[in-house]
């Protein structure tokens, strides 16, 4: 495929240490849950896979035991008169189809550098990428659908730290795939759809329903799984009347807790297209080149000072792009679905890590460097209500203004959107386990803790490739293998049982498991910020007058 990023295939990975039981409570799945990759029939060494789609056939590779199938089209190109509108089902074609390369990536933004791996790209960004240890219609292994984070304005499936590979030798179908992020997937524009980012994810999530069986999947045992944007992107789908029936369970990991009224997300768009001397209609746009739109919501990135008075917590921390709340695609927030009992059938993992803001603090320059003064500004703008910034004082009376910036961003963002989701799904009479990772990654001497981003590379198996590996630090380490394997074997077990190996979360015990060196059961660790934010409800942020 022209165009596309091409990732050379990995060497074949050790096998994995023994997970230690090391829990003071039964902390793993049950032991039939690890069922070892020599037990599975492995693809014919030396062959070339070749599965039928309903489009067509694809010609994948075998790495390590695992066929591999790469930039598979699950809808059609987003250009032309398509730019802007729902997804439309890839067309098919004749022959068989190289599958060996990743797909290119969306237009987005220049954050991380992400903008250098689209530049030159064709435009079938609508890509996914299947990894199988069975290939063919009668295995009927579990699926594991992967939905990548990035703020919403930045992602791409290709990045090694995604490769599925280590996942799949557990006896899984893993599945990753690009969705349009930024002001292609979640502008606001007059006469185009809302959330057509999370429009594309229900789009490859029906290509797996309609698919996944030639490739060894059960198409009714499928879990999607996503972590930071991706994870509110899992929310997201739990609330969407579109999104019923095309996934059984659901993994949601530090989940961003960012959504957006529709009068705040226009006048996002209305300033971004401003930049350009346009409206923010179709009509305006459909014809401006997405690197100049991914550009001007730069610009605009750049300066949010500007509009901080009018977007709030969506300007305070560089969020202007998110889900809309606007009553069609999605008719509430997940926290107000879930307590209504939406999907209350839907089995859910949820959780987070106990340093989230750690990795932005590095980032900017500030660890050890937080001033008292900016510690109350943040207390101020990401605070629960008026009254936040005495409740944290109250609840923390020994932290000092580096404890206080962290914990407050850390909960805002994601510690308290994902444990009150699970509230939510708790309270309504739904499933749910909840997990905490507070293992202190080793990179960098220790300075990320553990961070936002920490749990990917753990729960991919990939330990040594794309940046997160910068988090584990060179070796790895036997004791960052055992994490990763513990926590690999758990996000597998629930998706082939729905238990991952330790007890539901309820709003009584309130039981979380926590993984570390030591892995342990404890009963409502965040009891202090949960307390703080008792009282808030995450409604859509609004446009302020």
């Amino acid at each position: 495929m022209n165009g596309a990023v091409s990732v050379p295939p990995d060497p074949p990975d050790p096998p994995d240490p023994p997970d230690p039981s090391e829990s003071r409570e039964p902390s793993g799945p049950a032991p039939e849950a690890r069922t070892a990759p020599e037990a599975r029939t492995a693809p014919e060494v030396g062959t070339a896979p070749e599965v039928r789609t309903a489009a067509g056939a694809v010609r994948g590779s075998l790495e390590a035991g695992v066929a591999v199938f790469r930039g598979i089209p699950f809808a059609e190109a987003p250009v032309g008169e398509l730019r802007f509108a729902a997804p439309r089902a890839a067309p098919g074609w004749d022959g068989v189809r190289p599958a060996l390369s990743y797909g290119p990536p969306p237009p987005q933004g220049g954050h991380f550098g992400m903008e250098a791996l689209s530049q030159g790209a064709t435009d079938d960004w609508l890509t996914l990428n299947v990894w199988t240890p069975e290939p063919g219609p009668g295995a009927g292994l579990p699926v594991m659908v992967w939905i990548q984070g990035g703020a919403y304005t930045i992602g791409t499936s290709a990045l090694p730290e995604y490769d599925g590979g280590r996942l799949a030798r557990a006896g899984v179908v893993v599945v990753t795939f690009n969705y349009r992020v930024g002001l292609e997937g979640f502008g606001q524009f007059t006469g185009a759809p809302a959330n057509r980012g999370l429009l594309d994810q229900i789009a490859a999530l029906e290509w797996v329903r309609d698919n996944i069986r030639a490739f060894g999947g059960a198409p009714d045992r499928v879990t999607v799984f996503g972590q930071s944007a991706g994870g509110g992107s899992v929310a997201a789908l739990l609330a969407m009347p579109r999104a019923a029936g095309l996934f059984g369970r659901a993994v949601a990991q530090s989940v961003q807790g960012t959504f957006l009224s529709p009068e705040l997300a226009a006048d996002v768009a209305t300033a971004c297209a401003a930049e350009l001397g346009l409206k923010p209609t179709v009509s305006d746009l459909r014809t401006v080149a997405p690197a100049r739109l991914s550009a001007a919501g730069d610009t605009v990135g750049a300066a949010l000072d500007r509009h901080a008075r009018r977007w709030g917590v969506a300007a305070h921390r560089s969020l202007p792009v998110a889900p809309v709340v606007e009553g069609d695609t999605l008719p509430a927030t997940p926290w107000q679905a879930l307590a209504g009992g939406a999907a209350r059938g839907i089995p859910l993992l949820v959780g987070h890590t106990r340093d989230e803001q750690r990795l932005f603090t590095v980032i900017d320059g500030l660890l050890g460097q937080v001033t008292p003064e900016q510690a109350a500004t943040a207390l101020r703008d990401f605070g629960p209500g008026p009254d936040g910034p005495r409740r944290y004082r109250a609840g923390c009376p020994a932290a000092g203004p580096d404890e206080l910036y962290e914990r407050v961003h850390s909960d805002r963002l994601f510690r308290m959107p994902s444990l009150h989701l699970a509230e939510a799904r708790a309270a309504a009479g739904g499933r749910v386990h909840v997990y905490e990772l507070t293992w202190r990654a080793p990179g960098l001497d220790g300075a990320f803790g553990a961070c936002h981003g920490l749990d990917v590379p753990l729960v991919f198996g990939n330990l040594d490739r794309g940046q997160p590996a910068v988090l584990i630090g060179d070796g790895p380490s036997p004791e960052a293998a055992a994490l990763s394997a513990r926590m690999r074997a758990a996000w597998t077990a629930f998706a082939t049982h729905g238990d991952p190996g330790w007890p539901a979360y309820d709003t009584g015990r309130r039981l979380v498991q926590l993984f570390d060196v030591r892995p342990a059961v404890t009963a409502d660790p965040e009891r202090t910020s949960r307390l703080i934010w008792q009282d808030h409800t995450f409604s859509p942020i609004a446009l302020r007058p």
